[in-house]
């Protein structure tokens, strides 16, 4: 009998590459996998449920806040509107304290703090979180598997608590030191929560000698490696005539996250710079606004465009037109100094030599492998002279995409997947 898999993420899975790659190679090892994350509730065309293959499906838990919650809240909303609800109100609440002061105290509190936003906050991710687990317990799993720390008290209550099963705990990034994750009861939790787990997975070697200092064990690594593809096959996007961009300006790409500590507007500061090209960003994030008007202001819309994220299976046909990719983060937090991105293997595997930050895991790449160039991230004017080294000298760049196509050969999840699928062999029995 095949063996199940419950799966959490905490987001829509919508465009979550690794974990997508993680369940597609589990299913086609025989496993029963069902992964369990967020409905979005502005994605109201986002199916709640979805066959991907005949073993792996995707449920999808409701975001929204409990029926009583939006009755609370709309009937607190309507006595405060009316001064005459409003007295009657008062008036027995005044007269219930008299002979129930316990009772109604805490009633009391309930509805003065309820229409706090991070009180409703709170309880809108403790219904997704109860519902999480509701659905990890609808069938009894073999395995567990929790990616990040958001997911990992869910999995230890399904696994452990209910059941006596397998888990798992696949972190994606390093919970401890990572931008808005400056509490120090995210390595209080981790800590605690990692004695409950068969199996921690990290990223990077970076980051497993980092937890080794941390907590004293050494965890299992699966790099961020992407599918293996072959994009300059095919022709079918052309971002020069997607953005009326002259042939003969070089696209200068960044794809990924528009967020804060990603060196974007160092990026920015440096395009004047460039002796010629054309900077596209592809992605959303918190900052994007921000940024936009960072250019307006500096007066460089025609030097750099802005595209929205676009679906994970065409992204590389995306990238392909790209004369060089820019992978900038800024060293704000170790997360960011281990990291070793999805972004960075895409490029390579499109053929695109990179501009990367001179830290440890991507400078064992783009210098290791010779794809790129690395630079001080934070001085535009590094960034600035690397991009010119590149548009001046094509054969340099012509012979740093070509061992792209070699380091792909190696850098890929075909060759990935091995040891991840090893790790959930060593589980069985």
């Amino acid at each position: 009998m095949s063996k199940k898999v419950a799966v959490f993420v905490w987001n829509h899975f919508t465009n979550d590459a690794r974990v997508l790659r993680e369940c597609m190679a589990l299913q086609e090892a025989g496993y029963l996998v069902d992964l369990i994350a967020i409905h979005d509730l502005k994605q109201p065309d986002l199916p709640y449920f979805e066959q991907r293959t005949t073993r792996f499906s995707v449920r999808r838990v409701r975001a929204d806040q409990a029926k009583w919650a939006d009755f609370l809240l709309n009937g607190i909303g309507r006595i405060k509107q009316n001064k005459m609800l409003l007295l009657a109100f008062s008036m027995l609440f005044l007269l219930l304290l008299l002979f129930f002061p316990l009772i109604m105290l805490v009633i009391g509190a309930m509805i003065a703090i309820y229409p706090l936003p991070k009180v409703q906050t709170l309880i809108r991710r403790s219904m997704i979180f109860s519902r999480m687990v509701a659905y990890g317990l609808r069938n009894k799993y073999d395995v567990y598997h929790a990616n990040d720390l958001n997911t990992l008290p869910q999995a230890i209550l399904c696994a452990k608590l209910f059941h006596r099963e397998k888990l798992i705990y696949d972190s994606h990034e390093i919970q401890t030191s990572r931008t808005g994750y400056n509490n120090p009861m995210y390595g209080i939790c981790e800590r605690f929560f990692l004695r409950f787990t068969d199996v921690c997975i990290h990223e990077n070697h970076t980051r497993a000698a980092y937890i080794q200092d941390r907590y004293h064990f050494y965890p299992k690594v699966v790099h961020n490696y992407p599918t293996r593809q072959f994009p300059e096959q095919n022709k079918d996007i052309d971002l020069h005539q997607m953005l009326q961009i002259p042939t003969q300006e070089p696209i200068l790409l960044y794809q990924g996250g528009v967020q804060v500590g990603r060196g974007l507007d160092k990026l920015i500061q440096a395009v004047p710079m460039f002796q010629k090209g054309v900077v596209v960003m592809i992605g959303d994030g918190r900052i994007k606004v921000e940024l936009e008007q960072q250019v307006r202001q500096a007066g460089l819309e025609q030097k750099i465009r802005f595209l929205p994220k676009v679906p994970l299976q065409d992204l590389l046909h995306y990238t392909k037109n790209a004369y060089l990719g820019f992978q900038l983060l800024n060293n704000v937090c170790f997360n960011h100094y281990s990291a070793s991105s999805n972004k960075l293997f895409e490029y390579v595997m499109s053929g695109v030599p990179v501009i990367g930050s001179d830290f440890p895991e991507i400078r064992r790449i783009v210098t290791g492998e010779e794809v790129g160039l690395v630079v001080d991230s934070h001085d535009p004017n590094a960034i600035a002279a690397a991009v010119n080294e590149l548009l001046t000298n094509p054969a340099l760049r012509e012979r740093y995409s070509q061992n792209c196509y070699r380091a792909r050969e190696i850098y890929n999840w075909e060759r990935e997947k091995v040891p991840f699928l090893k790790i959930y062999d060593g589980l069985k029995g």
